[in-house]
């Protein structure tokens, strides 16, 4: 249909011309500059190409030049290939040959498959030639990862899968916060509860960065009680940030338990990295830059010794950027960590995935990296996404009431396992807990990327796993019901036909309206990546869903096998390339595409 959508931008651009060329006018129009609409109803066509533009070159009328180009190309043979063209007020208004348009999608889906999608019409990706470096997650080696690096991680991967589909060389990168008065606070815990009674989280039977974060927990409580135990943990970053032996031992055996456990719930929820950057080795990289700076009078030293930037320029205030005991600060190691890697791997574009509250951060790490000379500080961008919590209110690590990544998960696994005990599905499925656990990756992902990620939201577990409406769980069941059709066609020897041959069988409503929806993927999925925004495509693929469920109720298939075996294989591969739409978006998505549910 992308086709034959471009000839009809072809055919109403020469059209214009030979009309200007009547009327005297030296403009010429070219089928690029063509503005291509959906009319609000159907009847109205397929497309629209308004013609305002061109009423006051035309000397006419948007409606006059409309009724014009229609009647031109009324009498065309070519155009009529294509469509009806009619003048509907100030619109040419094109009602497609849809066998024509029918057969293309088709042809294109089966013949492109998992690429399909991720190809323009001249045969090129869009983003070719784009090289972006993606951060995200930046985890902290005092805790497990919980519901908000959930959003973050799915938002990291998705926005890398879409701009990879599109064509961007991508690269993946992760800070880890492993250093840090935070990092020291559940150290000291360790020592005070832990150490002596040699207790480890093998010992226990706790996850290894759960068992980090306990301590972490621990050293609130004790910091309550004992108002020298602050101090106690900002001494031992002193002593950390000055090679202490004893010290850097204990920290990386703490270090070591967090990161053994955060790789793993990664590896559960299909979340991965090309490189992983430590602020340990980073932030001394950031200390030497600003004292370079400071030496150069970028920046400027109070009385106390700290070092500051003045960033009235951006109408903002001052930032400290090293404290008066010469001590580094997150700004520190970020200014560090991005030269590194620009150095590394250098990009068109780098794009940090980082909740919103962090605006202020970013404003003042762009500056700094300018004001240091690095010009391609001009292609960091940050990605701010909204908080995400629970109905139960807001989450604090050091209070022990976030959720845990994986306890959530496991929540989510065991409704969805229930569910299909329920419905007596566990020999159906194959095996029930792997699929369970697909279906609640599906459930966690498709919920936090389906708003769009500047908006604070709620995350409902219940809702998630839904298997009605706009829900993870609802789209893998439509692709595992189409595969269930596949399946029970293949049994009685039906197998798909030529998209040449389905075209002109395919003459329904319903199935006309899902392969129009089936034709704007590659569309959606380009607007996506130049918007770093992957509920536009979650949103796209529930319409699909949408749309393959009127086909499915209005158009038997197996049923109709006996009466008209052609119909039945042509609306069986409407239904495959269904199939292949669902399994490419919603890998992109993070939603795991199930044949049996």
């Amino acid at each position: 249909m992308a086709d034959l959508k471009e000839q009809c931008r072809l055919l109403v651009a020469d059209a214009l011309n030979a009309f200007g060329k009547e009327l005297g006018t030296d403009n010429t129009v070219t089928a690029e500059s063509l503005v291509v609409e959906t009319p609000p109803n159907p009847e109205m066509g397929d497309i629209g190409i308004p013609m305002f533009h061109f009423a006051k070159s035309f000397r006419q009328s948007p409606a006059a030049i409309a009724t014009k180009i229609a009647a031109l190309l009324q009498t065309q043979d070519s155009a009529a290939r294509v469509g009806i063209f009619a003048a509907i007020g100030p619109y040419v208004n094109v009602k497609l040959n849809k066998a024509a348009a029918i057969s293309a999608v088709l042809e294109k889906i089966t013949t492109q498959e998992s690429e399909y999608g991720t190809y323009q019409e001249n045969g090129k990706k869009p983003l070719d030639g784009r090289r972006v470096m993606v951060e995200f997650s930046s985890p902290n080696t005092n805790k497990p990862l919980h519901l908000g690096h959930l959003r973050n991680d799915a938002l990291g991967e998705s926005i890398s899968r879409i701009l990879k589909a599109a064509g961007a060389e991508v690269f993946k990168v992760n800070i880890i916060n492993n250093r840090g008065v935070h990092i020291c606070k559940s150290m000291l815990a360790y020592q005070k509860f832990h150490q002596k009674k040699n207790e480890t989280p093998e010992s226990l039977g706790i996850k290894s960065d759960r068992f980090v974060g306990d301590c972490y927990v621990e050293f609130d409580k004790w910091n309550k009680e004992d108002s020298s135990a602050e101090k106690m943990a900002q001494d031992l970053l002193v002593r950390w940030e000055q090679g202490d032996q004893e010290v850097h031992k204990l920290w990386k055996q703490m270090n070591d338990w967090a990161i053994q456990g955060i790789v793993q719930t990664y590896q559960r929820t299909g979340v991965s990295f090309d490189k992983l950057y430590y602020e340990s080795e980073t932030y001394l990289k950031g200390r030497d830059e600003i004292l370079k700076g400071l030496e150069d009078g970028i920046f400027y030293k109070e009385e106390d010794g700290s070092v500051w930037v003045d960033l009235e320029e951006i109408n903002l205030d001052k930032k400290v950027l090293l404290r008066k005991d010469g001590t580094a600060l997150y700004m520190t190691q970020d200014i560090g960590t991005a030269i590194y890697r620009h150095g590394d791997w250098p990009f068109n574009q780098l794009v940090y995935v980082v909740g919103s509250e962090q605006q202020y951060h970013f404003k003042v790490l762009f500056y700094v990296l300018k004001k240091l000379g690095y010009q391609w500080s001009d292609q960091l961008y940050h990605l701010s996404y909204g908080m995400v919590n629970l109905p139960e209110g807001k989450m604090k690590s050091r209070e022990g009431t976030v959720v845990d990544a994986d306890d959530l998960i496991d929540s989510l696994r065991d409704g969805a396992l229930e569910e299909i005990s329920s419905k007596g599905r566990e020999e159906a499925v194959g095996d029930p807990a792997a699929v369970a656990e697909k279906i609640a990756l599906g459930a966690l992902h498709y919920y936090l990327l389906k708003a769009t990620p500047t908006k604070d939201m709620l995350f409902n577990p219940k809702e998630s796993l839904s298997f009605n409406g706009d829900t993870g769980p609802y789209l893998q069941y439509m692709g595992a019901r189409i595969c269930s059709i596949l399946r029970k066609a293949q049994t009685q020897g039906l197998s798909p036909i030529a998209p040449s041959e389905a075209a002109a069988l395919l003459t329904h409503e319903a199935e006309w309206e899902l392969v129009k929806v089936l034709e704007q993927y590659p569309k959606i999925l380009v607007k996506a990546a130049q918007n770093l925004d992957p509920s536009q495509l979650a949103g796209y693929l529930y319409d699909v869903a949408k749309a393959f469920s009127r086909f499915y109720h209005d158009c038997p298939t197996l049923a109709l096998a006996q009466e008209n075996n052609q119909l039945a294989a042509a609306r069986l591969l409407l239904a495959n390339c269904t199939r292949q739409v669902l399994d490419n978006g919603l890998d992109l998505i993070l939603v795991p595409f199930l044949e049996t549910m």
